[in-house]
């Protein structure tokens, strides 16, 4: 808790943020990938909200929802969606589990970058903004991923992870990227997306095969839950 405390951003810290951000006016567009399947209606509703509550505006958030059969996570998504211009939700006739579903809301993104979201994740009300500026601090970036944390039923804070700058080797060995990690559009669709068959590991698939591709200047890594 000590260290999640020494890394969390202070009252300066905010404005310089929130001053950031005016001088941001044209940042690139982010377009939030979010499978659901029977969703917690909660957990659900926490997690767009988490997107809603960015002070970056610049994103759109893209919901595939895999053929859910639960009605309260139907009756959530159809609220949600009209909620915010913002979120696109669409509804698959076939379970096709996590890749597929992630191919589809892959599908539906039109901006320049592509960010992941578990239906069961929270962003920090800053994390888009820190990769907005990471982005205009280095142009070259392909790859931006931030440390992360765990939280209880409360909402409290359990196990912070705050991990090492980009390290191909350590990435054969275990998905230390995980998220928030978020990757230009464009990048993603060339290496054909998630895989089908690679189920509870896609997103490591996807890092792996996009690694290769990428010089180790291009991927940023923000030290920062």
């Amino acid at each position: 808790r000590f260290f999640l405390e020494r890394n969390a951003p202070g009252r300066e810290d905010w404005q310089n943020l929130i001053g950031a951000m005016a001088a941001l006016p044209n940042g690139p567009c982010f377009s939030i990938l979010l499978p659901t399947y029977n969703t917690e209606p909660k957990l659900l509703r926490e997690a767009v909200e988490s997107v809603r509550s960015q002070i970056y505006p610049n994103w759109e958030l893209c919901i595939a929802d895999d053929a859910s059969t639960r009605r309260a996570t139907l009756r959530t998504l159809r609220k949600i969606e009209v909620s915010d211009d913002r979120i696109k939700v669409s509804y698959r006739k076939e379970n096709g589990h996590i890749s597929e579903a992630s191919n589809t809301a892959l599908e539906m993104a039109t901006g320049e970058w592509v960010g992941l979201l578990d239906h069961d994740d929270l962003l920090l009300p800053q994390s888009l903004a820190r990769v907005a500026l990471e982005i205009r601090r280095h142009p070259g970036a392909r790859f931006v991923y931030s440390d992360e944390d765990k939280i209880d039923i409360r909402g409290k804070p359990l196990s912070p992870y705050f991990k090492p700058d980009w390290n191909p080797v350590f990435l054969f060995s275990q998905n230390y990227v995980c998220h928030f990690t978020c990757m230009r559009r464009a990048d993603v669709n060339q290496i054909g997306g998630f895989r089908k068959g690679l189920e509870g590991s896609q997103d490591w698939d996807l890092f792996l095969r996009l690694g290769k591709n990428l010089k180790p200047s291009m991927v940023r890594h923000i030290p920062e839950v």
